[in-house]
C-alpha cells in the first residue's frame, strides 16, 4: 500500500486555536490577526425604563381599577343569583301591587352596571391616567437624552 498523499502544509496551531489567516496572493505580506476587542458593557446611569417602580404602581394601580369594576358587576350579578337560586320565597315576593323582589332586583343590574362603568373610569382618571401621562413624559424625556447622548458619541 503507498503512503497517502496530502498537499495541505501540517498545522501549528491546535483544535482551540484562531486559524491564521493567509494572503489572497502570494506577493502581499500576511495579515495579522485582529486583536480581540474588550466586550463593550456600558452600565446606565439610571435603572432601565421597563424596571421603574412607576410601571409597577401603574400595574397595581391599572390592577386595581379592574378588581373593583369587575367585582361590582359580577358580584352584584353573583348576589342576584345565589338568591335566586336558594331563597325563592324571598325573591317571589311582592314589594307593592304586581312587583316582586326578584324583578326588581333584576332591574337594577343595569344601574349597577352604569355604576361599575363609572368606577372604571373614574378611578382611571383619578389614579391610572396620571400615572401613564408621567410614565409617557419620562419615557420621552429618556428617549430624547439617548438620542442626544447617540449624536454626540459620533
Amino acid at each position: 500500500m503507498s503512503p497517502s498523499y496530502d498537499p495541505s502544509p501540517p498545522h501549528p496551531f491546535g483544535p482551540g486555536d484562531p486559524a491564521p489567516t493567509y494572503p489572497t496572493y502570494p506577493w502581499q505580506p500576511p495579515v495579522p490577526p485582529e486583536p480581540p476587542s474588550p466586550p463593550r458593557h456600558r452600565t446606565p446611569d439610571h435603572p432601565p425604563l421597563g424596571h421603574h417602580s412607576d410601571l409597577r404602581i401603574l400595574r397595581t394601580a391599572y390592577r386595581w381599577q379592574r378588581r373593583v369594576a369587575t367585582l361590582t358587576a359580577l358580584g352584584y350579578f353573583t348576589l342576584f343569583l345565589i338568591l335566586s337560586a336558594t331563597a325563592p320565597g324571598f325573591m317571589s315576593s311582592t314589594i307593592t301591587d304586581g312587583l316582586p323582589v326578584g324583578l326588581l332586583l333584576a332591574l337594577i343590574q343595569l344601574p349597577v352596571t352604569w355604576l361599575a362603568i363609572w368606577l372604571y373610569e373614574h378611578t382611571a382618571r383619578r389614579h391610572v391616567d396620571p400615572l401613564a401621562d408621567r410614565i409617557r413624559k419620562e419615557a420621552a424625556v429618556e428617549a430624547k437624552r439617548e438620542a442626544g447622548t447617540r449624536g454626540t458619541r459620533r
